[in-house]
């Protein structure tokens, strides 16, 4: 529901945000679900994950952060869906305010996501490829600029749709190498793709079930398949003969977890966010394809973010 709130009171080291932009993720919906989602916010919450809002107002002891600055959560669970809050200064993160609107709204979980897979599991090299599933997903969309701008080769599997020559030629002017549907996996077609580049060492997963099984197949003896997501709800089946023949690596990624592992590593979250912000800076990060919707109409945004086949994220103007 939308409810009226009391701003709490400022307290040393709080700082008073107005937020601007929040987006609507799949992780919020689970966690609003509530079954199945590893962190769930303490009765009554306010939903969203992700967001950019402007400082108002600061404590006496908050000296990072000063009026006029944007900000984005530095964790999980912040309550993003509002139009105001007052959040302690450690659960934000300062973003530059020469990036896009929509870039620092959705910087915080789907660009960094991408961003950790492809360098924490695999050395890849210029000339490397990478397969992933979902790939018209936020951080589908962000894996492959990202991948573009290393120079690695990107091959991406979608669902087939209706109006899947639209996505092939969204997804190509991101910078996707190839684009291929799930049925195209266990079809001749891909032998040609690897005449032209080398076969993956790295598999990005976010659906499961069959579709998992298909993209395996075409990953090199040794790679390793990072698991991220689950769209599919069904489990992630691999051959014994992948295990023991091609002795290929199943790891598993969040961000959350990432985050609280590097709570006190701000080194590395700071490099990733400037390197993240550099590439926005430079054209080769863009925002994911976006609507736009004023906070009153968020049912509107909720029944649209959990339809099939969106290539659309829903971000609320606040």
């Amino acid at each position: 529901r939308l409810k009226e709130l009391e701003v709490p009171k400022l307290g040393d080291s709080d700082v008073h945000v107005k937020m601007l932009a929040a987006p609507i993720n799949p992780a919020d919906i689970n966690m609003i679900q509530g079954s199945t989602y590893a962190i769930l916010s303490p009765l009554p919450a306010v939903g969203g994950n992700e967001g950019v809002g402007e400082v108002l107002e600061v404590g006496s002891r908050v000296a990072a952060l000063k009026p006029g600055d944007w900000v984005i959560p530095a964790d999980a669970g912040l309550g993003t869906w509002r139009t105001r809050g007052v959040f302690p200064e450690d659960l934000l993160l300062k973003v530059p305010k020469d990036i896009p609107l929509l870039c620092a709204a959705t910087l915080s979980v789907n660009p960094c996501t991408a961003f950790r897979m492809l360098a924490d599991f695999e050395t890849l090299a210029p000339g490397d490829s990478v397969i992933q599933n979902a790939a018209n997903s936020g951080v589908g969309q962000a894996v492959i600029q990202i991948a573009r701008a290393s120079g690695l080769k990107s091959i991406n599997v979608v669902r087939d749709r209706p109006d899947l020559p639209q996505l092939v030629e969204r997804l190509m002017a991101l910078g996707a190498d190839h684009v291929v549907t799930e049925e195209m996996l266990r079809k001749p077609e891909m032998k040609e793709i690897f005449k032209s580049i080398p076969k993956p060492r790295l598999a990005l997963n976010c659906v499961g079930g069959k579709s998992t099984t298909e993209m395996l197949r075409h990953l090199q003896p040794k790679g390793t398949m990072v698991t991220y997501g689950g769209m599919a709800k069904q489990p992630v089946m691999v051959p014994v003969s992948a295990f023991i023949f091609r002795d290929v690596r199943l790891r598993g990624f969040w961000m959350t977890q990432w985050r609280k592992d590097h709570a006190q590593d701000q080194e590395s979250v700071a490099g990733m966010m400037d390197a993240l912000c550099q590439l926005i800076r430079r054209g080769q990060l863009t925002a994911p394809a976006c609507t736009e919707v004023p906070l009153q109409d968020y049912k509107a945004a909720l029944e649209a973010t959990m339809k099939p086949f969106v290539s659309s994220k829903q971000i609320l103007l606040l």
